[in-house]
Order: C-alpha cells, then structure tokens, then sequence
C-alpha cells in the first residue's frame, strides 16, 4: 500500500491570462514560489518517504523546495509531464477560437475524443502518468509520495486509476489549484484497489 500525494505546480507566469502551458517550460511567478514554501511547510511534517516530479522546470522547481524541508532528494520521470496541447501551447482560448475555430469548438465540447490540433491524445497521456505512478508506488511500498505535476494529467490519471470514461474529467474534477493536495492510496493496479483520500485541499485544511 502506498499513498501518493498528487500536487499541482506553483502559479506560472501564464497563469493570469490561462495560456494553455502544455509540454512548454514557463516559469513561475512570485506568487508561484511563495506557494511552493508553503508546500514545503506542509512537507517538513508529512511523513513523506520521497519526492518525485515531472521533468519540466514549473514542477521540479516547486518540488525541490518540498524536498529540501523533508529532507529528500527529488526523483524525476518525463511520464508525469503535462499534457501537449499541440498548436494551442502558449496560447488563451480566445486566440485558439481566432486561430482554429471549429478545432477550438470540438475540443470544446469533449476534449478527449478531440485533442487540440497536433496535441497529444489524452488516452496515452492517461496511460504514460498511471503507469509512472504505478512504478512510483512499486519503488516506495508502505510509503506517503509527494508527486508534483500538472493539473490536466492528473485529472485524467485520476479518471483512468478509478475507473470512469476520461472525457469525464472536467465534470467529476473541474478545477486543481496550485499547490492543493490530492492524496490516493493504491493497493494495486486496478480500480478497486484505488482510494481518493482527499481531493485539491488546500494547505493548512489537512494533515
């Protein structure tokens, strides 16, 4: 049994206008590091076994400051990366509706069966973050993992690990705030064997 403890990055410098950030490394804002110190507050006393994150700098950055206060080093795996957004990287909804209007309208309507174009498929996306966490889960048995990542890969992991249609994510998740906490506890690979223990709480409301 392994409870992972799933973390959105820090606020990004794309954050105030929602730019789709995608595979893209954008940095963080002030904002973004003073959230990521109260994320390493939290970690000083969260029992936490390790520390891994995705390979793209908004997330390492954000889990190093974890790490340090728990005395851990910060393991990274490309697999927990964010989702491609293809040719919306970089740019608000509104731009993507000038640019490609029927594009941004399917995508719209059910962002799994219509990717934006050139982005990456969500199914796969779903696929390479679960098994990342199962391999995380695998390397630390009986372990609390602190695991910082991005806020449309874990909605999809999370529809994928308990089991329900991915182009359900933004209904059943809507919305991962920076830094909020999103805990599972895995007991095996498949769905039955998947808890939610607690889903974007913010810092300071838990444990």
């Amino acid at each position: 049994m392994t409870d992972l403890v799933l973390v959105r990055h820090g606020e990004t410098v794309w954050h105030a206008e929602n730019r789709y950030a995608g595979t893209s490394d954008v940095e963080l804002t002030p904002r973004g590091h003073e959230q990521a110190d109260r994320l390493a507050g939290w970690a000083a006393g969260a029992g936490l076994t390790a520390v891994w994150a995705s390979t793209l700098s908004r997330a390492r950055i954000t889990a190093e400051a974890a790490a340090a206060r728990a005395g851990l080093p910060v393991g990274t795996d490309a697999r927990l990366r964010e989702l491609n957004f293809g040719e919306g990287e970089g740019l608000t909804a509104a731009e993507m509706t000038a640019r490609f209007p029927e594009a941004r309208a399917a995508f719209e309507a059910d962002p799994v069966a219509h990717p934006l174009p050139g982005g990456e498929d969500p199914h796969l996306a779903a696929e390479r973050f679960v098994a990342a966490l199962h391999g995380i889960a695998a390397a630390h048995p009986a372990g609390r993992v602190l695991v910082v990542a991005h806020t449309t890969a874990i909605r999809l992991a999370l529809c994928r690990l308990i089991g329900v249609p991915l182009g359900r994510y933004r209904r059943l998740f809507p919305r991962l705030d920076n830094c909020a906490l999103t805990e599972l506890r895995l007991t095996g690979p498949d769905p039955a064997q998947v808890a939610i223990l607690q889903y974007n709480s913010p810092i300071g409301a838990v444990r």
